[in-house]
């Protein structure tokens, strides 16, 4: 363990320069250059506001604004983007590098750093755009802050724990990318992104809590929407699946190093 953190240690400029290459490189020639990261999610949270807005707008008490679904909404597809998108990118992480993997020499475990590097730039440009349209619609999301480095770094845990551990499957058995982006679709729905908690009858709850990105997302709702501390009880679940996925990728990458290298 401890030689794997020094080798990654020796590369930190490398994940860094990659993350600062890997950004400017989506917007070569681009007239609004970085702005489509934040464009495209905000369209989508518009698509969906404009469609559910009126079915669901007498359900969101505690939010004093005409534009209460929208800021619901966006605060949950801030943190629910973060997620799908460092699983996304960790599915093949390996595989869409094996070129490069193949002609130099350095750490396997740099590129999900970069994967996370990434993602985090990503998520920091939507969440400060996030903040100015909630300014914009007259919502001071500020009171409970504090608690969105946890709620982040839960999300973290969760999104490297489990799109890590399905990326190097994902080497042997190359179905499971396939499969998985059928699944995070079913994920989205089953996860209170774009409806509460309420709605959902009482008898599915303990069905419906098995989900870990249930309590995560709830907590962004309490951070952002009703700006107040985060549930902790709600989050000791997904902590746990954090940890394990991370240990079981870690465990993985370990038995399977070698095998990878000769597959790639």
């Amino acid at each position: 363990m401890k030689s794997i953190l020094q080798s990654i240690w020796a590369y930190r400029y490398f994940i860094i320069s990659s993350v600062k290459t890997n950004f400017k490189a989506r917007f070569v020639r681009s007239k609004l250059g970085g702005l489509w990261m934040i464009l495209h999610p905000l369209a989508q949270v518009l698509i969906y506001a404009l469609i559910l807005s009126n079915v669901l707008k007498a359900k969101l008490p505690g939010i004093d604004s005409q534009y209460a679904y929208a800021i619901y909404l966006m605060a949950g597809m801030v943190g629910w983007t973060l997620f799908v998108e460092i699983v996304g990118s960790s599915l093949d992480v390996f595989i869409s590098n094996a070129n490069l993997l193949k002609k130099m020499s350095f750490p396997k475990l740099t590129l999900p750093l970069i994967v996370v590097g990434n993602g985090l730039v990503n998520f920091l440009l939507l969440l400060l755009a996030m903040f100015v349209v909630f300014a914009s619609l007259g919502h001071i999301a500020l009171g409970a802050i504090i608690w969105l480095p946890l709620l982040i770094f839960i999300t973290l845990a969760m999104a490297v724990g489990i799109g890590l551990t399905l990326g190097i499957i994902n080497v042997f058995i190359r179905d499971v990318g396939q499969v998985m982006s059928i699944v995070l679709q079913f994920w989205f729905w089953l996860t209170p992104v774009v409806y509460t908690i309420s709605i959902v009858p009482d008898k599915y709850h303990d069905l419906f809590f098995l989900n870990p990105m249930v309590g995560v997302i709830v907590g962004y709702h309490n951070v952002l929407v009703y700006n107040k501390a985060p549930d902790l009880g709600l989050l000791i679940y997904p902590i746990i699946i954090g940890i394990t996925t991370l240990a079981l990728a870690f465990f993985l990458f370990k038995k399977a190093n070698e095998d990878m290298a000769d597959l790639l």
